[in-house]
């Protein structure tokens, strides 16, 4: 005998999303997640970048304006994401990342 499921109950993705905030709430977090490996990343080159080219004038102002870049980007994730949770108040979508 065969046991039959239905898959279109469980497996279903759209069904995980309840609303518009809850897929947001998901992108939100993988988009943090990624920035904060890029910020990492940035950050780690240009101290490398500034211990490896420390002789040169050229190498330490091209790591400075790495590390500067790094986090200027940084805060504007950071506020764009702060924009993104008041406009989500404003809205009424209560449940972007509380």
């Amino acid at each position: 005998m065969v046991d039959a499921i239905d898959i279109q109950q469980s497996f279903a993705p759209a069904q995980h999303f309840n609303d518009l905030g809850d897929l947001v709430n998901l992108g939100l977090n993988f988009v943090m997640l990624g920035v904060g490996l890029i910020f990492l990343v940035m950050l780690f080159r240009g101290a490398f970048t500034l211990l490896t080219q420390g002789a040169s004038a050229d190498g330490v102002k091209k790591a400075y304006g790495t590390i500067t870049f790094a986090v200027i980007g940084l805060f504007v994730v950071i506020f764009s994401f702060l924009a993104v949770k008041l406009l989500g108040r404003l809205l009424g979508v209560d449940n972007i990342l509380p």
